[in-house]
This record gives C-alpha cells, structure tokens and sequence, in this order.
C-alpha cells in the first residue's frame, strides 16, 4: 500500500477519534468544573442533576434519530453536524447566568455525543477492513479516554488557581474566582470540536453508504483513497453481490416484515441491547462526573478530590491501551467477564467503606424544621456550632458522630414536590448559605411537573407549607478512608477498561447484522443513554437520601447481570466474519462461535 493512502488510512482513524475525545470530553468535563459550578450557583441538588443528567438526556434524544439521519443524509455531513453542535454549546455553558441555559448547552452537547456515538463506530465498521476493525474501534476509545483525562487536568489546573486564592482569605474574591473557574473550564474544551469538524470536511463519505445511494463510481473512489486497487474491486464486487442477493429476498413487503423476526436479528439486538443497558448500571458515567465529589465526601481534600480524579482518568487511559492489544487475542467474552466480575468486587468495597460513616448518620429534621420563617423559607450557614446544635436533640445517637467535621443534606418538600440541598461540610469555611425556597423545589410550569412527579399537584404545591423530610448529618471520614475509597474506584476503572470500555463499542458493531445495523445501534446505544441519564438524574437525590453505599451497592446488583449475560450467554466473535456472526445466530449449521 503506498504511503498516499497508509496516511489517509491514518488521518481517518485520527479525525474518528477525535469523535471519541468529544465524547470522553462529554463525559468527564463536568466532573471538574461541578464542584465550582455548586459553590457559586443557588441550583439545588435535583437541579444540579439535572445539568449534570442533561448530557444524557440530550444523548438520548440525538440516539434515536441518529440511524436514520446517517442513512439519510449520510455518515460524514452527520460527523460534521455532530461537531458543529458541540462548537455552539460551549458558549452557551460559559456565558450562562441562568438554571435555563446551562441545561440547554448541556442538552446540545448530549446531543452531539448521541450523533457521536452511532455514527463515529458505524462510519468505521462501513471503512475500514475486517483485519482494522477491531483497532479502529479500539482508537475511538483510547480517545474517548483521552478525552476524560484532559478534562481532568484542565480540573486540576483550576484546583491548584483555587487553592492559592484560598490562602488569600478573601470570600468575595475566592467566589468570583470558582464562577470563573468553571467557565474557563467549559472555554477549554472548545478547540477538539474545531479540529473534529474541520477534520469532517477531509475525509471521505462511507463508500457503503454511497453504494447504497446508487452511486457506484463515487464509492469505489472512495475505497481507493484508502486501498489498493485489487482490494477495492474485491470489496465493490462483494457490495454488489450482498445488493443482488437482498434485493432477491425482498422482492415482496411481507417477506421482509417476516425476516427481521428471525433468530439472527432477535437474538444479536437483544443481546446488544441488555450489554449496552448494563454497561451504564454499572454507574461508570455518574462515577465518572461525580468522581471529585465522591472523592471529597469520602474524607480527601478538594485538592486530593482532584488528584485522585487525575490518576482515576490516567488508570482508564492506560488500561484502555492493554484492553486494545488484548481484544484481539483474548477475546471480547473473555475481557468482559473477567472485567465485570472485577467491577462487582470494586463497588462492593466502595459501598463498604462508605456505609462504615454512613451507618451514624443523624436525622436532625426537627430542629431544621424549627428554623423555618413565616414566609416558608430556610437560610442557614453550616458551621461546627451550627452542627452542635443540630445535634443535641439527638442525645445519645449524637454521640457516636463525635466533634468532628460533618456534612448536612437536608431533603425538603412543598407539598407533592421533593428536592435535596447540595451537601454542606462544616469545615468548610468559604461555603455558601444553604437556602431552601419554594422556587428552588416547585417547578415553574406544568410541563416540568410532568417531569419532576408526573402525579403531583402543582397548584396545591404552590401555596402548601414547608416539610423537612430529613436533615441528615453525617460524620466526614478520615483521608485515610478517602484513600482507600479512591483505590478502589481505581481498581473499578481498571477493570472497567480492560473489558467493557472497548467491547462495548465492538459488541455493539460486531453483533448487529448488517441489515439492521444502523438503526439496531440507535435502539441500543438509545436504551443505554436512557439508563444513564436516569441514573445521574437520581444519584444526588438518592445519595442525600440514602448514601452513597446505597448507590454502589445497586451499581454491582446490576452488574452481577452483566457478568451473567457475557459469561453464559454472549458468544465469542474473536476472528469471525460479520457473515459468520450472523451465522451463528441464525443457527444455521450451529458453527462454533470460538475460533479455533
């Protein structure tokens, strides 16, 4: 092959991961910028959800359409939508000054990384040949990973500016300096998008696409930017012949209605379906964006929070390296089972230690309750005295907390409507007041009722008094316990790396027939945002309630399924054709799924 088209061969892989780095970027950029975003805003925790889960849900939306707008309009123009998308919501973030437009940004964003999603892996799997598939995939997500430590360390960067301001001693300008810290923390991830789109106009369109469209001469030259001759007249020939025999089986409507219910088609999308579900309930994006919070309610530091989260993204880059050297000899079946039962283990530990503090907390929502005013309101500086005095109704149960730093979750409701404060550490001298109003809980309309309880009565929320459901007060960990949480988050990411950070993305191509493969991986990478953005819209509500035990204790329930599903009922793909896949599925001749 000559040089002309090993470097387009390798520009291609680079411009698609690029797709992967504004994933990873997707991902993990809220992870740094989140804690500043939280000391600087009135939202409340269910609103911070919100913008946090608005990636996902926006992911979601972009997911379902996104088959059938790479059939229609192509997989290249939809590259370059997916970029420009992406380009435009990072202005909209960082100038914000409203709840309204962070969660619009945010939902433009998820949208790009739902088009980014389907069409990067389909664009590649229609591009590239049998032998670069697995690397190509395994490129996407070596720079999706990439992607998150870079946020990670634009994070960290702004942790090391924060903490020199703290010395200062100045509230007002320490405050000024976190509002901008998460906008420049946005500002930065501004330039991959560029590259992304600009990269989206050089590269060709999907020669399978293309021949798909009738345009013959179009698609074969754009197999030869990146093969020789000899390989392009094999692979045209073999578009022809798969066109001339499914033209053949779809000479009546009912025959075609028929065949997407046979065993090759059910089979393979249920599986992709369950594996992509369960690749999110292993709660990996909402580790991954709540990964500094996590970190500093384990008992680190805000400093420490953000170096734990540094070495926690480097552990899934690296790992992800040895993940894409071994997919190919070990296997997919292999790595994922030997990744999941790793997981289990992880977050069961995580719970443990969490659950060790977890265990004396103190419900104070009497008290709290006493603090309410006239017009229904509560506004209160968490402090060590503050603390004391929330505590002293308590008597005896107090006691075990001792005198020690604290954190304070107050879980609150108007009537039909909950909400949940952010956490407050009363060691934390340059917090914020915690305010708890109707408007921080009611919703504003009708429509974002439906949202927040489909059943509530928001005209009787709107004149009902306050209730203090919980005001828990829970004693801070020690760094030491903070230290051995991060290492096992660590070891999570690790095994989550090595098996289902790259096979999922080949799960996904490899197990669809090609006749439904676009819009089989819109269903299931649609199926696996839902997941996540559930997930992420409930994690701070639900740890406020409950703990973050509570959180990872549920992360490893379903991942016990995920380990069942690869163990026993996912074939081996390793070194088998698409055709032969589909093969095995169909049950025809009951081939051997594991190589030989």
């Amino acid at each position: 092959m000559s040089n002309e088209k090993t470097g387009y061969n390798r520009f291609l892989l680079l411009v698609a991961g690029l797709g992967g780095l504004l994933y990873g970027v997707d991902v993990g950029i809220i992870a740094g910028a989140l804690p500043y975003l939280q000391a600087t805003s009135v939202l409340n925790a269910g609103q911070l959800s919100i913008v946090v889960a608005a990636v996902l849900l926006g992911s979601v939306i972009s997911t379902l359409f996104a088959g059938a707008l790479a059939d229609w309009i192509g997989r290249k123009p939809l590259m370059i939508l997916s970029g420009l998308l992406f380009v435009c919501s990072i202005p909209m973030i960082a100038l914000s000054h409203g709840y309204e437009s962070l969660v619009i940004g945010r939902l433009l964003q998820g949208i790009s990384a739902g088009l980014i999603g389907v069409v990067v892996p389909l664009y590649l799997a229609e591009c590239l040949s049998a032998t670069s598939r697995g690397k190509g995939t395994g490129i996407f997500q070596w720079l999706l990973t990439l992607g998150i430590v870079i946020a990670a360390f634009v994070g960290m960067y702004f942790s090391f500016r924060v903490e020199e301001v703290v010395k200062l001693g100045d509230p007002a300008r320490l405050f000024a300096f976190k509002d901008t810290a998460w906008r420049s923390i946005f500002w930065v991830s501004l330039p991959p998008g560029i590259l992304f789109v600009i990269g989206g106009f050089m590269v060709s369109e999907s020669p399978r696409w293309l021949f798909l469209r009738g345009h013959r001469d179009a698609a074969y030259a754009a197999l030869l930017r990146s093969r020789n001759e000899p390989q392009a007249d094999v692979e045209i020939a073999e578009m022809e012949q798969v066109a001339t025999a499914e033209k053949a089986k779809s000479s009546t409507g009912a025959k075609v209605k028929e065949s997407l219910w046979r065993r090759k088609y059910v089979i393979p999308f249920v599986l992709a379906c369950v594996i992509l579900a369960c690749n999110q309930a292993t709660g990996i994006n909402s580790i991954i964006g709540y990964n500094t919070n996590i970190l500093m309610q384990s008992g680190l530091s805000d400093l420490q929070a953000h170096w734990g989260y540094v070495i926690f993204t480097i552990v899934n880059f690296l790992t992800t390296i040895g993940s894409v050297l071994l997919v190919d000899r070990k296997g997919r079946k292999f790595l994922l089972t030997l990744g999941t039962a790793g997981i289990i283990v992880s977050l069961v530990c995580t719970g443990l230690l969490f659950r060790r503090t977890e265990s004396l907390r103190v419900d104070s929502r009497g008290a709290v309750q006493s603090m309410v005013t006239a017009d229904q309101k509560i506004a209160l500086t968490y402090d060590q005295k503050l603390a004391e005095t929330l505590l002293i109704p308590a008597g005896n149960a107090a006691q075990s907390i001792g005198s020690g730093p604290t954190s304070l979750v107050v879980i609150y409701s108007y009537g039909d409507f909950r909400a949940a404060t952010k956490a407050a550490r009363s060691d934390d001298t340059a917090a914020t007041p915690i305010e708890i109003t109707r408007e921080s809980c009611v919703p504003a309309n009708k429509v974002l009722a439906f949202f927040s309880n489909p059943f509530g009565d928001l005209d009787a929320a709107r004149q009902a008094p306050l209730r203090i459901e919980n005001a828990l007060i829970t004693p801070l960990p020690s760094p030491h316990n903070g230290m051995l949480v991060a290492m096992t988050l660590f070891v999570f990411m690790a095994f989550f790396a090595i098996g289902p950070g790259v096979c999922v993305w080949l799960a996904l191509s490899e197990l669809m027939p090609t006749r439904i493969r676009s819009n089989g991986m819109s269903i299931a990478l649609l199926i696996n945002q839902a997941v996540s953005t559930g997930i992420a819209a409930v994690f701070l509500p639900t740890v406020g309630k409950h703990g973050y035990s509570a959180m990872f204790f549920g992360f490893a329930g379903c991942t016990v399924i995920y380990f069942i599903t690869a163990a026993v009922f996912l074939p081996e793909t390793k070194g088998k054709t698409l055709e032969e896949i589909e093969g095995y599925f169909e049950g025809a001749g009951k081939p051997d799924p594991l190589p030989v």
